[in-house]
C-alpha cells in the first residue's frame, strides 16, 4: 500500500466536469488560451523546430497534431513538441510556493491525448482542472529543487491525474501509471544550473511525454514498481528526503473540486517569473529617467530570486537565450534600457552587444535582501535602485506585478497578450475564430478544427 498513490488515484477519480465551478471552467479557458499563444509565438525559433522534425520523422495518421502543422504524430511526441512550443519563450503560467512550477505545462500534452482519444472539450478542461489541482498542491508539499532534482517531476504527475481522466482509468490503472512515471524518469536540477541549453525549454515537456506513455501502458494492465512514493528507494525518501508535507496536499485528501488554479499566476513579460516584478519595477522607473545618463544600477531581491536568477557567473554575461531569461541582472538592466521585454530581447544581436554587457559586468549590483526573502512566496518583490551620473537616486519597488493572483490580468489583457503573440503567424480572421473556439472549448465535439486555424505551414 502506498498511500501518495492512492491518494492521487482515489482524487482524480473522483473529479468530474460537472463538480467544477464556473470560475475554475472560466479559468482553465483562460490558460489554455495562453498556452496556445506563446506555443504559436515560439514557432519559427530554432529549438521548438528541431523538436518539431521528430514528429515529421514518425507520423501517424491517427496521431495526434504537431501544433502548426498538418503532421500527426504519436501522442506522447506530439506532448513533448507542443509542450515544447508554450515553454520555449518562458511566458507560459507559473506557481511559487516550496517548489516553484509553470503548470500549464500539463496543457499541450493533455490537449495531444485527447486529441488522440477523441476525447471532447469537457473532457480536455477536466484533465486540465485535475492537473493543476496535483502539481500546485505537490508544490505546497514539498521541494524538489533544494534536493537537486527538477520541478517538471511534479508536473509530470499532474499529467498522469489528467490523463487518467481522458482514458476513464480505474483507480488501479491510474497508480500504475503513477509508478511507471515516476520511478523510471526522475528529472534532475542540473538542467538549470550553470550556462543553460535548449533542454531548458524541453525538461517539463519531456516529462509529461513520459507521463503519456506511461498513463497509454498502464491502460492496457501494464503494472508499476510498487509503493513509487513509500518505499525505501522511493519519491519521497530520494528527491523529497522523506519531507512530504500532507497540509500541503489538503484539497487533494479531502477530495475537494479542482480550485488551485486560482492561485496561479499568468505572466505579463517573457522572463522567469521571479523577474516579473523587477521587469516592471524598471519600465517604471525608465518614465523618470534619461538612460544615457545611468550610472549605477543597484537590484535588491530575495533569496531564492538570487539562487535561480544571479548566484551563477554565467547569468553576469549570459551567452544563450536560455540563460539571459533566466538572468535576473541582465532582464532588469534590459528593461530599464529599452523600456520593455520581448522575446527579441534575448536575441544573439541583443546578447552580443557589448555596451550592454559591458555596463551589466561594470555597473549593476545585486543583493538578496531578509526583508524581501519574508515576503516570498506570498509575493515576487524587487526593488530597483538607479543612480545617475549628478548623483540623483531613484527607486521603485514592486511586489505583485501584473498577472499575479493578487493583481490578475483581465480577460482583455490575456486577449490582448495572445493577439500580440500570434500576430505575425496568423491572420486577423483566424485569430478571432481561434478565441473564439478556446473561449467555448467545452462545447467541441473534437479538436480538429482548433488545429486547421492553427496550421502555419
Amino acid at each position: 500500500m502506498d498511500r501518495f498513490s492512492s491518494l492521487f488515484a482515489d482524487y482524480a477519480k473522483n473529479v468530474s466536469f460537472e463538480k467544477i465551478s464556473s470560475k475554475v471552467i472560466h479559468e482553465v479557458k483562460r490558460r489554455i488560451i495562453d498556452s496556445v499563444g506563446v506555443a504559436v509565438a515560439a514557432y519559427s525559433e530554432q529549438t521548438p523546430e528541431i523538436a518539431r522534425k521528430m514528429g515529421y520523422d514518425f507520423r501517424l495518421s491517427n496521431g495526434a497534431t504537431v501544433i502548426g502543422t498538418p503532421v500527426k504524430t504519436t501522442p506522447g511526441l506530439a506532448a513533448f513538441i507542443n509542450g515544447l512550443h508554450v515553454r520555449y519563450l518562458d511566458f507560459s503560467d507559473t506557481y511559487l510556493s516550496l517548489e516553484p512550477i509553470h503548470p500549464s505545462d500539463v496543457i499541450m500534452p493533455l490537449l495531444a491525448l485527447a486529441e488522440y482519444n477523441k476525447n471532447n472539450g469537457k473532457d480536455l478542461v477536466t484533465s486540465i482542472a485535475t492537473a493543476y489541482e496535483a502539481a500546485v498542491s505537490l508544490c505546497d508539499s514539498g521541494s524538489l529543487r533544494k534536493n537537486g532534482w527538477d520541478h517538471v517531476n511534479f508536473i509530470a504527475i499532474g499529467v498522469v491525474l489528467g490523463a487518467s481522466k481522458l482514458l476513464n482509468m480505474n483507480v488501479q490503472n491510474t497508480k500504475n501509471a503513477i509508478a511507471l512515471t515516476i520511478v523510471p524518469h526522475a528529472a534532475m536540477r542540473q538542467t538549470r544550473a550553470g550556462e543553460l541549453s535548449m533542454w531548458k525549454g524541453a525538461a517539463a515537456a519531456n516529462a509529461s511525454k513520459n507521463a503519456i506513455f506511461s498513463s497509454l501502458l498502464a491502460e492496457k494492465g501494464f503494472t508499476g514498481p510498487n509503493r513509487p512514493f513509500e518505499g525505501e528507494m522511493g519519491f519521497n525518501k530520494l528527491l523529497l528526503k522523506d519531507s512530504i508535507h500532507m497540509e500541503g496536499l489538503k484539497t487533494i485528501s479531502e477530495k475537494r473540486p479542482p480550485e488551485r488554479i486560482m492561485d496561479t499566476h499568468i505572466k505579463f513579460w517573457p522572463v522567469e517569473y521571479h523577474a516579473q516584478s523587477a521587469v516592471e519595477a524598471a519600465i517604471n522607473l525608465k518614465e523618470n529617467l534619461n538612460v544615457e545618463k545611468i550610472e549605477e544600477l543597484t537590484i535588491d531581491t530575495f533569496d531564492v530570486s538570487y539562487e535561480i536568477l544571479a548566484k551563477d557567473p554565467e547569468k553576469w554575461q549570459p551567452k544563450t537565450r536560455e540563460t539571459a531569461d533566466h538572468s535576473l541582472p541582465y532582464i532588469t538592466l534590459t528593461a530599464l534600457l529599452d523600456g520593455k521585454v520581448t522575446k527579441e530581447s534575448f536575441s544573439k544581436e541583443r546578447l552580443n552587444d557589448k555596451k550592454t554587457m559591458n555596463f551589466l559586468k561594470n555597473n549593476v549590483k545585486l543583493n538578496s535582501c531578509k526583508d524581501l526573502s519574508r515576503l516570498y512566496p506570498d509575493g515576487i518583490p524587487n526593488r530597483i535602485i538607479v543612480r545617475t551620473k549628478d548623483g540623483k537616486v531613484f527607486s521603485e519597488e514592486v511586489c505583485y506585478p501584473k498577472g499575479h493572483a493578487k493583481n490578475p490580468m483581465t480577460d482583455s489583457e490575456v486577449e490582448e497578450k495572445f493577439r500580440s503573440n500570434v500576430k505575425n503567424m496568423i491572420d486577423k480572421n483566424r485569430i478571432d475564430e481561434v478565441l473564439n473556439i478556446l473561449w467555448n472549448i467545452e462545447k467541441l465535439e473534437n479538436f480538429k478544427s482548433l488545429f486547421n486555424l492553427l496550421l502555419m505551414e
